[in-house]
């Protein structure tokens, strides 16, 4: 039982650190003019939450993530972006944990887990905006999933697919993640 516990707190922890770092990740990207928000700075902690310290505390980490950012600094809009970037994220943390569950840590299979979740949160976050569009809501069409999902997004998924597999390689490699 204390290996459990032990490795419950760990989790727990690492989840706490990444749900910190999505909030203030925005902030330092910020001041970089014209690119700044294009380096999608929540993205990068909820998916290495989800490959770290599982699927169910990526998901989690995912979803409150934009709605406790907006409560606690008015960003980014509830509705309909904060609402829709909560699935979004969702999807991301869930994804990545399982993906990274299913095909395990070595780096090619670190690259397909992050490529699988990055398209389906996408999916997700077109499905909802799709979904609050229909409501009359707001306006959304393919130019505009084409954009937001990737056109926009290209520095973002670089610096993604750069990074997170060398940190979680790291990790790894340093022993500092749990096998599950």
């Amino acid at each position: 039982m204390h290996h459990t516990t032990n490795s419950s707190v760990r989790r727990l922890t690492a989840a706490a650190l990444c749900l910190a770092a999505a909030l203030l990740l925005p902030f330092l990207t910020g001041q970089i003019p014209q690119v700044g928000s294009m380096l999608l700075p929540m993205h990068l902690p909820v998916l290495l939450c989800g490959m770290v310290c599982g699927w169910q505390y990526g998901a989690v980490v995912g979803f409150v993530s934009p709605i406790l950012r907006f409560v606690l600094f008015g960003m980014p809009p509830i509705f309909p972006t904060g609402f829709a970037m909560a699935f979004e994220l969702a999807a991301y943390g869930l994804l990545a944990g399982l993906l990274c569950r299913k095909l395990g840590r070595r780096p090619a299979a670190i690259w397909a887990a992050l490529v699988g979740a990055m398209l389906g949160g996408r999916i997700v976050w077109g499905i909802v905006m799709t979904a609050i569009a229909a409501s009359g809501a707001a306006s959304f069409g393919f130019a505009a999933f084409m954009a937001g999902a990737f056109f926009n997004a290209v520095p973002g998924i670089i610096l993604q697919l750069c990074v997170l597999p060398v940190l979680v390689l790291a990790l790894d490699k340093a022993k500092l993640l749990q096998k599950d």
